[in-house]
């Protein structure tokens, strides 16, 4: 399966055991974990929000292919304006940042200036046009990266406190979860 092979099966609708199944690809002549970022940022959507649902499965069920590319993928966070591909890319980045992180994905994130990922995040905090799963995606990364960026927490709490009442009852049990997180740090 070359990249032009994984172009034509993501033109397709996919079931979850197909986005699974196209993670489990391990071999590299196939395609590359590159080539799949570089997918989610296709011109055509649904192939782009279909290539990060691919990607997020490979990040969370096999890691050892995602890491070589974890930089690769950190730089072009910020480019990404698929609103259902950020959906898949902060929820990879909150998993990233979070405490339990793999040692080999801590190193990657204390050595990376994650200063655009935070700013990247709180512009998608408050983009009204931006679906709520991605929000709360976007709370977990503020808050994780909170202990390597000191002004997050104030500016988070004010965010918060601003979107609170213009947001969905989920995501002000995520605030209430979030809020928790920062009195422990």
């Amino acid at each position: 399966m070359q990249y032009n092979s994984l172009l034509e099966i993501l033109k397709k609708t996919l079931q979850k055991n197909k986005a699974e199944k196209l993670a489990s690809i391990g071999d590299e002549t196939f395609y590359t974990i590159h080539d799949l970022i570089d997918l989610t940022f296709h011109h055509d959507d649904q192939i782009g929000f279909r290539a990060a649902w691919v990607l997020e499965n490979v990040y969370s069920r096999y890691q050892e292919r995602f890491l070589p590319d974890a930089e690769y993928f950190l730089n072009r966070f910020p480019q990404q304006n698929n609103l259902s591909s950020r959906r898949h890319y902060s929820k990879i980045l909150a998993q990233m940042t979070r405490k339990n992180a793999s040692l080999e994905i801590k190193i990657i994130i204390q050595h990376y200036d994650t200063g655009i990922l935070a700013d990247t995040a709180f512009l998608w905090l408050i983009d009204p046009k931006v679906p709520v799963a991605t929000k709360s995606h976007c709370l977990n990364v503020l808050a994780n990266l909170n202990t390597k960026h000191s002004w997050i927490k104030e500016e988070l709490t004010q965010t918060m406190d601003f979107l609170i009442d213009k947001e969905s009852v989920g995501f002000y049990s995520k605030v209430r979860q979030i809020r928790k997180q920062l009195l422990n740090t």
